[in-house]
């Protein structure tokens, strides 16, 4: 069937749906064309589904009539991949957010995408189990936003990101077939591992609706050590001499100067002064082998000349540490310039390298470069901060970005680790791809979704 207008297809959601699942004023749709990037578009429709059946209707009837559906979790995304840039229907899954299920002995816990992420660990934290990965707006992000994503966050040196926790998905594919993939065994051999290949697809292949992941058993303690450095190279050359040791954190986090400036101004932490650089350093298991562990850690961070060393022991300790860590780019936002946060990934061997790049990127165009994050992975926050009043600026920061990514690529690395490609890096996705993988992708996308209305206007 031929395309539908506006008018006419709106007119029949209203006969498909309940009243309570449909906006289509204007003034209620407009939150639903934005998230955490600069681009806003408005949706002609947005459906507040409560089931998986009300989802499978809409696509059902979206794909008859070519409609574009973009599905959304929580809107807390950086690259605008949530972004209706084609108009149609936005699919909102914030009303599908129970916890289903909490399974001790089969270490499961099922979930619907609405639930946010620190409300799924704060439950299974109380029953002595642990979901390990913690993007730092897990306060307010979503499960279903962080399959769309892949998300990780500081514990995925050692843990692991959410693919490595995903059993089983509930999926709705484009026609409005419901399908069941994978179950909720820690090991299925029973054909292709296709929920695996939903997770990071940024909803331009399914909608997910449930999902079903691993549990570990909680570490009982935690202990972390905060390593003030002179420069940024000096803490990643300690953060390397620390897992060639053979220690391995659970989580590795360092910051440079400016971001540490930033963040100091915000939380007016003492605990962030006295330094250029610092190194996060948390390990986890029983006290003692903790403790132990901790203090030979200290000795090789030592070898470093740090500025100083401060200590936390314990859980809440630990967390009024990472409090003040997950308030970085919040702080780079409170300094008024434009942060262009860029989540590449380099080969550990290079972390030294990329932090000297960052320093010569800001030279040559005159922009402050903030590098914070993930340096155990090799996922290091890179955030030009542009001030867009300054005439020429905005070419300036396209070509600073396009330097950046070419070196990244060149290296070896990743244009993206966690926040996915969305629109922001639309431009430079090719670029980071064979030939045949690109079509590999759009054979996939093909399949699944031969009318294209899953997310257009996205990467594929």
């Amino acid at each position: 069937m031929n395309k539908m207008d506006k008018k006419d297809y709106i007119s029949e959601l209203k006969n498909l749906l309940d009243e309570s699942e449909l906006l289509t004023d204007e003034k209620d749709c407009a939150p639903y064309g934005t998230d955490k990037w600069f681009a806003t578009a408005l949706p002609d429709a947005v459906v507040l589904p409560k089931s998986a059946l009300t989802i499978s209707k809409v696509l059902r009837f979206a794909n008859e009539h070519k409609i574009p559906v973009t599905a959304r979790g929580a809107g807390h995304g950086y690259v605008g991949a949530c972004i209706p840039v084609n108009g149609g229907i936005v699919v909102s899954t914030e009303r599908l957010n129970k916890i289903k299920e909490i399974n001790p002995d089969d270490y499961v816990v099922v979930v619907e995408p609405g639930v946010r992420t620190q409300s799924l660990q704060d439950e299974v934290e109380k029953l002595g189990l642990f979901y390990p990965p913690d993007p730092a707006s897990r306060s307010e992000c979503s499960i279903g936003g962080n399959i769309a994503t892949n998300a990780g966050g500081p514990r995925c040196l050692k843990y692991g990101v959410t693919r490595d926790y995903v059993l089983g998905l509930e999926v709705v594919l484009a026609d409005g077939t419901i399908v069941r993939l994978g179950g909720r065994t820690h090991k299925n051999k029973s054909g292709f591992d296709l929920h695996r290949l939903f997770v990071g697809s940024e909803g331009m292949l399914v909608i997910v609706t449930e999902i079903t992941l691993k549990l570990i058993p909680l570490p009982p303690y935690r202990a972390l050590l905060v390593c003030g450095f002179s420069t940024a190279a000096l803490a990643a050359s300690a953060l390397r001499a620390v897992l060639r040791s053979g220690f391995l954190p659970c989580a590795l986090e360092i910051a440079d100067e400016f971001t540490l400036a930033a963040a100091r101004k915000r939380t007016k932490s003492n605990r962030l002064e006295g330094s250029n650089s610092m190194l996060f350093i948390e390990l986890d298991g029983f006290e003692s082998s903790v403790r132990s562990e901790l203090s030979m850690v200290e000795k090789i961070a030592n070898q470093f000349n740090p500025m100083f060393i401060d200590r936390a022991f314990g859980a809440s300790e630990c967390e009024k540490l990472w409090e003040l860590r997950r308030e970085f780019s919040y702080a780079l936002r409170d300094t008024g310039l434009t942060k262009l946060n860029e989540d590449i990934v380099v080969p550990r061997s290079r972390l030294e390298d990329l932090f000297i790049f960052a320093a010569q990127l800001q030279k040559r165009y005159g922009f402050p470069v903030a590098c914070f994050g993930h340096a155990g992975d090799g996922n290091i926050h890179t955030n030009i901060m542009v001030d867009f009043n300054q005439p020429g600026s905005e070419e300036k920061s396209k070509q600073a970005l396009d330097d950046l990514f070419k070196q990244i690529i060149l290296w070896g690395g990743s244009i993206t680790g966690e926040h996915g490609i969305g629109l922001a890096k639309k431009q430079w996705w090719q670029s980071s791809l064979s030939c045949e993988a690109i079509e590999l992708h759009k054979k996939i996308k093909q399949t699944l979704d031969p009318n294209g209305i899953l997310n257009p206007g996205k990467f594929i």
